[in-house]
């Protein structure tokens, strides 16, 4: 912070701002006083506005960092797993060796859902996108646990994030066994996170499922790398819900409605029905010009990035797993890896690509990955909620721990000025 003021004039009148500096990253002028002044600012997106205060998470777009409280996503994808990097974004700090055994051993005790959701679950009819249900589902746990939501209790707000954590990949299992006809399948201690939503996923009662390590590692490294990405649509949605004071589980349940959009969460679906429409190396030429052709409807996808100007610094780590995973699973001559391989040797190579900037971002790879494990594309989505929860919860839990105010954004109105009703 500093006592720095910016002077904005308008007409005649000189408006006084303060300015502060964060950490890192911009300075910021506070507007908030204009409303005094009969004047508001106009910011259609907030693509230049700051909503509010954030200890979380940094991303420096133009130079493709992304911190979780000052740790870069590159180092804690190769060091962390998912549940420890719960507990940074929650607390702050890395956990001590006995702090993390007890966060891993108190996330596996709270995996079971309530069995009266089991009929929550049949309510739904059999075709309905998982994401659908998940939303419905994960809104209705505020009706098992409401007698435990007083925000200003840090350990209520701490088992609230406990059951979250706990129960999302159950909960997107089960979205998905019951999509297609299938018992659901419990969750088991003795496995890992990973591992565990793996064999909720495609175990079946007549049979003891082993978890690929392989497959379970990967699993972990699409939940680190998708778990937080500051204030992007679906988290400003979950601190909006917030704002009013609504249960934790309802302002959940609005960051996964937000996510569902196809401009939010469905990209890397969206890359995966490109390269099915592709559908061979040799077609790559014939598509890159249709992208080049600004008349063309065609686009790319999984390439470019509306924060990042530089290289998406999750999307190395996605490409070296994508690897991994197909080499265990025999599938390195598949026609889609492929396909990905020479359109992203393009995209670093052609004058078209770098000068706008169009490198592969996370989606580019994980769809990939995903495919390749067996998870169908409906269920795409469902695993980018999943391992975002912890970051919604941890800018909800943020917001509530300190001074905060119902959002109210303003506009620019454009509609008729006041006009009497027509008497006969």
């Amino acid at each position: 912070m500093t006592d720095r003021k910016a002077t904005l004039s308008v007409g005649e009148q000189s408006i006084e701002l303060p300015v502060y500096s964060g950490t890192v990253g911009p300075d910021v002028i506070d507007v908030r006083g204009l409303v005094q002044q009969g004047v508001f600012t106009y910011d259609p997106g907030f693509v230049s506005t700051a909503a509010c205060e954030s200890a979380i998470t940094y991303i420096d777009g133009a130079n493709g960092v992304l911190l979780h409280r000052g740790y870069p996503i590159e180092q804690l994808a190769e060091h962390s797993d998912y549940l420890e990097l719960c507990y940074l974004l929650l607390n702050g700090e890395l956990p001590s060796a006995e702090e993390n055994k007890k966060f891993h051993e108190t996330i596996k005790n709270h995996t079971m859902l309530h069995d009266q959701m089991r009929n929550f679950f049949h309510g739904f009819r059999r075709d309905a996108h998982p994401m659908a249900i998940m939303c419905g589902v994960v809104g209705a746990l505020s009706a098992f646990y409401h007698d435990q939501m007083d925000l200003k209790s840090e350990e209520q707000r701490e088992i609230t994030a406990h059951r979250l954590i706990a129960k999302m990949p159950t909960i997107a299992a089960w979205c998905y066994k019951y999509s297609i006809g299938q018992p659901f399948v419990y969750p088991r201690n003795d496995l890992s996170y990973s591992e565990n939503f793996l064999q909720m996923m495609f175990g079946v009662p007549c049979e003891e499922y082993k978890p690929n390590p392989v497959l379970a590692k990967a699993m972990d490294k699409i939940f680190i790398l998708h778990a937080d990405h500051e204030q992007n649509a679906s988290t400003s949605t979950v601190r909006l819900a917030g704002s009013t004071g609504a249960s934790p589980y309802a302002c959940i349940a609005s960051g996964i409605a937000a996510l569902w959009g196809p401009a939010h969460g469905g990209a890397n679906e969206a890359v995966l029905d490109m390269l099915n429409e592709i559908g061979d190396v040799d077609n790559i030429e014939t598509y890159i010009a249709k992208a080049k052709d600004k008349d063309d409807p065609f686009r790319l996808m999984g390439f470019g990035h509306r924060v990042y100007k530089n290289f998406d610094p999750r999307a190395k780590v996605m490409a070296e797993t994508a690897h991994e995973v197909l080499s265990e699973l025999g599938m390195e001559d598949d026609p889609l890896l492929k396909i990905a391989q020479r359109l992203e040797k393009i995209a670093l190579e052609d004058d078209y690509f770098i000068e706008r900037k169009l490198y592969p971002n996370v989606d580019f790879y994980s769809g990939l990955i995903l495919k390749a494990i067996g998870i169908p594309t409906s269920m795409f989505t469902v695993i980018f909620a999943m391992s975002r929860t912890i970051g919604w919860y941890s800018h909800w839990n943020e917001m509530v721990s300190g001074d905060y105010r119902i959002g109210r954004p303003r506009q620019l109105y454009t509609g008729s000025p006041k006009r009497d009703y027509p008497t006969k």
